[in-house]
């Protein structure tokens, strides 16, 4: 059973777009998306330099922008689920039919816009924390006031603050941990801090009209599997003030049966911990095009179709 996911925010680097602009209308696709959405993907994904592409509001529409495009360079697939971590699960609502891909990334604009606003009302990060038992880690975050923003299974956990909240981390690491790493992103997501998006959020999700799932959708919220198009999209809002649960969504993917993992562009962050989290199940990440085949192996030993 095959399993598409997306990645979060964090995994774009300055130029990562430029191979998958050179497949037949690729340049045409992200030409109309950029239209519709007010912004120049393909400036961003090809020339502008790592802090441009830090900013919030151009990060996440970029990241959704290369997973539906990497995803539709490999043709028809029929993964058994879909998922994504954090801005990765506007990817997934589309793969699945929730939203159309114009739908999808004209939202994921609003809430990157949203959430950079939200990120400009305080200084906040986050941090990844390498190694730990989340009995552990867990306590001591919440003593320094941090959130475990991402629970993300295989030994790490990110956590979510202000600088100063995470300054005093890197000082003082909970046991067992071996290494605290600063995220490039710009603000605490998925955190009290982002309250303020949710609602601006919620207004723009007030005009679509979203679909069921066509395929087995799994949540980040709490690895559980959505039926209905309204609950998808709920938990699309609602999901920016609320942690990512990734390790449950992959206590899911093995519940489900998963034999095969395929990360879409910018691919790495989730098959690094799929190797770590869930031996056995096959994987492949879409960094370039040049992964293209691989995975296509790979689906077509794994997927339904």
């Amino acid at each position: 059973m095959l399993v598409l996911v997306a990645p979060g925010q964090g995994a774009q680097t300055p130029g990562f777009l430029t191979p998958w602009l050179e497949l037949p209308g690729a340049a045409d696709r992200i030409a109309a998306w950029s239209d519709a959405i007010g912004l120049d993907l393909a400036h961003y994904g090809t020339k502008a330099d790592a802090d441009e592409i830090r900013d919030t509001a151009v990060a996440q529409p970029l990241l959704v922008a290369a997973g539906l495009l990497s995803a539709a360079a490999l043709g028809d697939v029929l993964p058994g689920a879909v998922a994504g971590h954090s801005v990765g699960e506007f990817t997934a609502a589309a793969f699945a039919g929730v939203l159309d891909d114009t739908a999808a990334l004209r939202l994921v604009r609003t809430r990157g816009l949203a959430m950079a606003e939200a990120a400009g009302i305080t200084a906040t990060g986050m941090s990844a924390l390498l190694g730990g038992d989340p009995e552990v880690t867990v306590p001591h975050l919440e003593k320094l006031g941090l959130t475990p923003a991402n629970m993300n299974g295989a030994g790490q956990i990110v956590a979510a603050g202000t600088l100063e909240q995470l300054a005093a981390l890197a000082e003082d690491k909970p046991e067992g941990v071996r290494r605290v790493v600063a995220l490039k992103v710009a603000g605490a997501f998925h955190t009290h801090h982002m309250a303020p998006a949710v609602a601006k959020l919620e207004e723009a999700a007030a005009e679509l009209s979203p679909a069921d799932p066509t395929v087995t959708y799994v949540s980040n919220k709490d690895g559980r599997t959505v039926a209905t198009g309204a609950e998808v999209l709920a938990r699309l809002v609602g999901q920016v003030a609320n942690p990512v649960r990734w390790d449950l969504c992959m206590e899911t993917f093995q519940e489900l049966g998963a034999t095969a993992l395929v990360e879409v562009c910018p691919g790495g962050t989730l098959t690094g911990i799929a190797k770590r989290a869930m031996p056995g199940v096959a994987t492949v990440a879409l960094k370039t095009p040049d992964d293209l085949d691989a995975a296509r192996t790979l689906i077509a030993e794994h997927a339904a179709v």
